[in-house]
């Protein structure tokens, strides 16, 4: 599993990676309230805007963490937001996406990393 400094964790899956934040980042932000998903078949610029999600204490945006064509979103997090609180490397990822540049993923954290970026 790799992860970002936005509080993003990507995960490998056949030739696409499921992207969701991490239990630090639902933690930080609170029960979710509110997720608006991107659209199958956008393709997307590492750091554009994707995601619009509203917590109890604030309404933020995920930004794609690396180039690449959303292939999948997770339609039951957009009915029941609170999954990404409950199970936010499980049942609370956010969307799958193929990558143009796997190149990109070579500049991300593994666990270790994250964990001492976090504290």
């Amino acid at each position: 599993m790799k992860y970002t400094e936005e509080h993003e964790w990507l995960r490998a899956e056949d030739d696409v990676y499921v992207v969701g934040i991490t239990e630090h980042a639902t933690t930080q932000l609170g029960d979710l309230v509110f997720v608006e998903l991107p659209e199958v078949g956008d393709t997307v610029v590492k750091d554009d805007e994707i995601v619009v999600i509203e917590s109890v204490k604030a309404a933020s945006d995920i930004l794609a963490p690396i180039d690449g064509e959303i292939t999948e979103v997770n339609t039951a997090l957009v009915d029941d937001p609170s999954l990404a609180n409950s199970d936010a490397v499980g049942a609370g990822w956010f969307f799958k996406i193929r990558p143009s540049d796997p190149a990109q993923l070579d500049a991300m954290m593994d666990e270790a990393a994250y964990n001492a970026m976090i504290g």
